[in-house]
């Protein structure tokens, strides 16, 4: 029997084993599967994002090259208005000799900048590539700001000219040209979280795909810009207005996707657990089906021959010839029975629980116990004076029950001669007890201190390995105490420890 026990449990032991290594295997596997999955999408979409900087610098040389045309277009529209008002005062007064007619057609080949004459009286003579809707005071006020008006002081006439058209338009359409670059190219053609800085890079021009909040603190934006360069450079772009740098990131999808594999392991391990927590809740209680039916079964099987035992002392007290003293002791065994009967009829239904006093149900267990021992085995239990009424709610028959059994595995452990010591002392805290079950049997190796509480776990030659089973069992289930192995050394003995809370007496 006892092979039997060890080849379960070292059969119980490799699949545990074999269940570890696929759990790991899965573990491994599903984490290298989404890490390569991770890695093909960061190299796509770093390589996305090396084009993306690469059309960001292309489009800002575009820039930068545009506006340098810009600039020579403004030039010459520049000239071309200090030419117009040159023309303007040549016409106010002209050199000697000098033909006006094509300085004349000069003027009125103008086709792009605003000129503006007015009499002495400020009235409007004649208006040159100025919009009819538009308010001529607050023009020539603008114009006159920006250049001196002609006077023509034979006529009192004045002529009001600012830049052209032409320019002003191209001014508009290289600023509109910047926003565009910043709005589309730099915003928006990246899929990654992005900020745009200033020179200093102390300044956030524009952002996307950021917490607001982190632009507003400037603390969590050094803490954002230096995550982001961490993880790519900057790119240095060279724009009309100045240098500017733009930060960016890894892909929000990117960054939930390397997270992603342990989520995916979190939820599968919580589903695992509640299937096995639900797996042996069903295992338990067909177990615990098992048990009750095993002993009520016994308990019924056991009624009909005590009943006829109980008969026949019955009928033995009525015989002269019988010895009393036999009759003592077979009606004293007859409780007994009557006692693991009721123990028996109990398993499997809630036991009513009263205060009683723990040190005498032990010394009546100790007492019973050591005639039914080997005379070799010294069976002895200690209490202090201060803990003799000292009450614990308890089920007497079932508590004796486990003392019974602690007390038969000791002197199976000792080869029938040794010592057994029992001892009532209270625990650590002000509310606990101890009953301590000592032997100096063979011991136990530490790695199975657990397993001796498992169902079928035994070392004897026969035996089912339930004993201890049921011991912890009705201590922890019914009494809601505890039960360990508190020591144990081979070749030296063993100690049990059995924690109740206690209700002084």
């Amino acid at each position: 029997m006892a092979l039997r026990s060890e080849q379960l449990v070292s059969r119980r032991q490799w699949w545990n084993r074999a269940l570890l290594v696929a759990a790991m295997v899965i573990v491994v596997a599903t984490l290298w599967y989404a890490n390569s999955i991770a890695d093909r999408i960061r190299q796509e979409e770093q390589s996305r994002v090396r084009v993306w900087s690469e059309a960001i610098r292309q489009r800002a040389e575009l820039v930068r090259y545009t506006q340098a045309l810009f600039e020579e277009l403004s030039q010459e529209e520049r000239e071309k208005a200090d030419r117009l008002a040159d023309a303007y005062r040549l016409v106010d007064n002209p050199p000697d000799g000098m033909d006006l007619t094509f300085v004349t057609e000069f003027l009125w080949a103008n086709k792009t900048i605003p000129v503006l004459i007015v009499d002495d009286e400020g009235k409007e003579l004649y208006a040159v590539n100025i919009a009819s809707d538009v308010n001529r005071d607050s023009l020539r006020m603008a114009m006159e700001s920006s250049h001196a008006p002609i006077v023509f002081q034979e006529v009192g006439h004045r002529v009001y000219w600012s830049q052209s058209t032409r320019f002003n338009e191209l001014k508009s359409t290289m600023q509109d040209l910047i926003n565009s670059f910043i709005s589309e190219t730099v915003m928006n053609s990246a899929s990654v979280p992005v900020v745009l800085m200033d020179e200093a890079r102390e300044k956030v021009l524009r952002h996307q795909g950021v917490d607001a909040a982190d632009i507003d603190d400037p603390v969590r934006l050094q803490r954002l810009l230096t995550e982001m360069q961490s993880s790519n450079p900057p790119l240095a772009i060279q724009l009309p207005d100045g240098l500017h740098y733009i930060y960016f990131a890894d892909s929000a999808v990117l960054t939930q996707l390397q997270y992603f594999p342990f989520v995916q392991l979190t939820l599968i391990a919580v589903f695992l657990m509640t299937a096995y927590m639900i797996f042996s809740s069903f295992r338990r209680s067909e177990q615990d089906q098992v048990w009750v039916g095993m002993a009520k079964e016994t308990a019924h099987q056991l009624g009909t021959p005590l009943s006829s035992l109980m008969a026949w002392t019955g009928l033995l007290e009525g015989i002269d010839d019988v010895p009393r003293e036999y009759l003592v002791e077979m009606n004293r065994d007859i409780d007994r029975l009557n006692v693991v009967v009721d123990r028996f009829s109990k398993i499997g239904s809630r036991p009513e629980l009263t205060l009683q006093p723990i040190a005498l149900l032990v010394e009546q267990t100790v007492a019973y116990m050591r005639p039914r021992v080997s005379a070799k085995v010294d069976l002895s239990f200690d209490c202090p004076a201060e803990m003799r009424n000292t009450r614990v709610k308890l089920s007497p028959s079932l508590f004796s029950w486990v003392l019974e059994n602690l007390i038969r595995n000791a002197v199976d452990a000792m080869d029938g001669s040794g010592q057994i010591r029992m001892t009532l002392a209270p625990d650590s805290s002000t509310t606990g007890i101890q009953l301590l079950i000592s032997d100096t049997g063979k011991g136990i190796p530490k790695a199975r201190w657990k397993d001796v509480f498992s169902p079928g776990y035994t070392t004897k030659t026969r035996g089912w390995g339930l004993g201890l089973s049921l011991v912890k069992r009705i201590v922890e289930e019914y009494h809601g105490g505890k039960i360990a192995v508190l020591e144990s050394r081979l070749g030296q003995g063993t100690t049990f420890e059995i924690d109740f809370q206690r209700t002084a007496g």
